[in-house]
C-alpha cells in the first residue's frame, strides 16, 4: 500500500489544505493528515481533537483519507506507520526556501521522500494564520473554508470574544 503524510496544525484546515490532500488522494493509496503541535506558533484556535474532527469530517468523501495527531519529529510519526513519502503544498518561492531544508533534513534522517506541489493558484495567498486574523477582523473569509469549518470559526471567535468581553 503507497502512503503519503499530509501535515500541518490545520488550525483550522482550508481549502487550500483540502485541495492538496484531494490531490494527493489520487495518487495514493492511503492519505494520513498528520495534525501536529507546531512550536512555533502560537495561540491555537482550536484544540487538537477539534482539528482532527474538522479533518475527518470534511475529508470524509475522499474515503481513503484518516486524520491522526503528531507530536515530535515528523520523521518518527512516519517511521510507526510505515510512511514512506511526505506532500506538502508550495504557495510562493518562501514556502520553497523552508521546505526544501526540511526536506533535506528529513531525508538525512530517516531517507523519507518529499514531494512538493504547486498550489492552486486560488489559494496561494492563503494561510490558517492570515485567515484567522482576517475572520477575527470581521472579514468574510467564506469560500476559503468549507461551511462546516466556517461556522465553527465563527462560532469559536466569538466566544472568544464573548469571554474577553
Amino acid at each position: 500500500m503507497r502512503r503519503v503524510v499530509c501535515p500541518g496544525s490545520f488550525d483550522p484546515i482550508t481549502n487550500g489544505h483540502l485541495d492538496i490532500i484531494g490531490r494527493a488522494s489520487q495518487l495514493f493509496d492511503e492519505v494520513v493528515v498528520a495534525v501536529g503541535v507546531n512550536a512555533g506558533k502560537v495561540g491555537s484556535l482550536f484544540t487538537i481533537e477539534e482539528r482532527i474532527d474538522l479533518v475527518e469530517q470534511v475529508t470524509a468523501d475522499y474515503g481513503n483519507v484518516r486524520a491522526e495527531p503528531f507530536e515530535g519529529l515528523l520523521v518518527d510519526f512516519c517511521a510507526r506507520h510505515g510512511i514512506r513519502a511526505i506532500m506538502k503544498g508550495l504557495r510562493a518561492v518562501s514556502d520553497y526556501e523552508y521546505e526544501l531544508q526540511m526536506s533535506h533534513m528529513n531525508h538525512r534522517l530517516s531517507g523519507i521522500e518529499t514531494l512538493f506541489v504547486a498550489s492552486n493558484p486560488l489559494y496561494s495567498y492563503l494561510s490558517s494564520s492570515l485567515l484567522k486574523e482576517v475572520a477575527s477582523l470581521g472579514g468574510d473569509v467564506s469560500g476559503l473554508v468549507p461551511d462546516l469549518v466556517l461556522s465553527s470559526l465563527t462560532e469559536r471567535l466569538a466566544e472568544r470574544k464573548r469571554k474577553s468581553a
